[in-house]
């Protein structure tokens, strides 16, 4: 049958329905396999360290570039989807996941497992994640709020599941046979990719995007080879792709909207600030637990007790802040609920005991539900919408630096003083510094921007501090991907 005749089969205007909601399954499927994956991390610390005979520091470089590129490949992946298509990419991504993971039940040293584990399984679950919150903006225009919500729960239920299969796992056939079957589950994600197909607008051309090569500069570049271009044609031309790399850096980069909006400034710096403290307890709460007397499988409960609870005030967070009595306030609620997971980990010097940890476990959960239900809220509140992906890429990259380097730091901390205490201590210390400073500093821009009206000074752009909703109508095929909204990574 012909391109043409199978490409009939598909609705006319996909969006908001049939189909639609099969692709919304696959977005809660993949976010489970990709987000919720690096919480059960922590679950294996023990065993590599006496496997590779690892210090903590060493031991927590693994997660952490994981993590790390799972946060950071956003602006590569937007290039693969823009050149191949939101399915190519899901499915891809799936491959290098499931490779990654299957090579790691083969390392013989904790550096290969920073290359397999980290870096491989880490860029796969990248382009999975985030292709296929991508496809979902394709498929749902009215009720695009409403998908992304239902799809976030996907992250929680990955968190309640991945450690409680990774301790049964761990305690049957070891860690290297765990990680060979975690390899064929995270394959998994091709199979959401399958499902993920081209939509079909109104006017009968496949929404997807162009393929290599086939573009009108590049059209006109081979027509200005083949002619046979001269010297200064030759540096022009050298100019020009110059000129176009820089365009693509501000494209998926947005240095401009950091140095001239200062809300977006704040915001970056306070964001990449906290990551530094924020994934510590992620890391090191089963170790710590460990370590003072809890039994394995009580300690990988823990981590499940956090996604279980997000599960329910996740979804109920994002629905609170959308009330419009916080419109233009939601930076303020998105610290407090900083301040409360930098005071929560206090609990954990206090005692080891497994019920208090249960109780910290229960305050960490609410309160990651308001971080991970904000987070790009908040950031479209300070960021025109027609830049929003360029700014989240920039944003996205300065956080993975902070979640990079800060476990192994504290691990170092850790490994100098034989103490999991300095965990918490350095988790707190930069959760709520960094909720105290953007508290304050947007609450000293709030008055600066007032006295501005009051004195009838125009802003440069007010829009910049504005809530703006998405478009209700669907997008056109010229337009570049919607950016990914009302969803996040962490």
């Amino acid at each position: 049958m012909s391109q043409g005749g199978a490409a009939a089969r598909i609705a006319a205007k996909p969006q908001d329905r049939g189909w639609a909601w099969m692709v919304l399954l696959a977005a809660v499927l993949l976010q489970g396999l990709t987000l919720g994956f690096p919480s059960c991390i922590g679950i294996f610390f023990t065993d590599l360290q006496r496997e590779f005979q690892a210090s903590n520091s060493e031991t927590s470089w693994f997660p952490s570039i994981m993590v790390a590129v799972l946060h950071g490949g956003g602006p590569l992946c937007s290039i693969l989807v823009k050149r191949f298509g939101c399915r190519f990419a899901v499915m891809l991504g799936g491959l290098l996941s499931g490779v990654g993971m299957v090579s790691s039940s083969f390392c013989k040293s904790i550096s290969q497992l920073y290359l397999t584990a980290g870096l491989i399984t880490g860029l796969g679950s990248c382009f999975s994640f985030q292709a296929g919150v991508t496809a979902l903006g394709y498929y749902f225009v009215r009720w695009r709020t409403l998908a992304n919500a239902m799809a976030s729960t996907g992250v929680s239920l990955g968190f309640t599941l991945w450690p409680l299969l990774s301790q049964y796992l761990l305690d049957e056939m070891g860690w290297r046979n765990t990680f060979l079957i975690f390899g064929g589950i995270l394959l998994n994600c091709c199979v959401s990719g399958a499902i993920m197909r081209p939509v079909q607008l109104a006017s009968g051309s496949l929404l997807q995007s162009p393929k290599p090569g086939e573009g009108p500069e590049r059209r006109a570049e081979e027509a200005q080879l083949s002619n046979g271009a001269s010297s200064p044609h030759l540096e022009l031309q050298q100019q020009t792709r110059r000129t176009a790399c820089f365009q693509m850096l501000q494209k998926y980069l947005a240095f401009d909207i950091f140095c001239q909006n200062k809300g977006y400034q704040i915001y970056t710096i306070g964001v990449t600030w906290m990551m530094m403290g924020f994934a510590l307890p992620h890391v090191y709460l089963v170790p710590y637990a460990i370590q003072n007397g809890v039994e394995e499988r009580r300690a990988a409960l823990l981590i499940s007790v956090i996604g279980f609870i997000n599960i329910f005030i996740r979804p109920l967070t994002g629905l609170l802040s959308g009330h419009r009595v916080f419109t233009g306030r939601r930076i303020y609620l998105f610290s407090l609920a900083v301040l409360l997971c930098g005071l929560s980990n206090f609990i954990c010097v206090i005692s080891a005991e497994f019920s208090v940890l249960i109780v910290y476990c229960v305050i960490l959960s609410i309160a990651m539900s308001g971080i991970g239900a904000l987070t790009f809220q908040v950031l479209m509140d300070v960021v025109e919408m027609d830049r929003f992906s360029s700014a989240l890429g920039l944003f996205t990259i300065l956080e993975s630096i902070t979640l990079l380097i800060g476990p192994p730091l504290t691990g170092l901390l850790v490994d100098i003083t034989s103490d999991f205490h300095y965990v918490f201590y350095n988790s707190s210390f930069f959760l709520i510094s960094a909720a105290l400073f953007m508290g304050l500093s947007f609450c000293t821009l709030e008055k600066k921007n007032k006295l501005k009206e009051a004195s009838k000074v125009p802003l440069d752009n007010p829009s910049r501090y504005q809530y703006n909703e998405m478009p209700t109508e669907p997008q056109s095929e010229s337009q570049s991907p919607p950016a990914v909204v009302y969803i996040t990574s962490i």
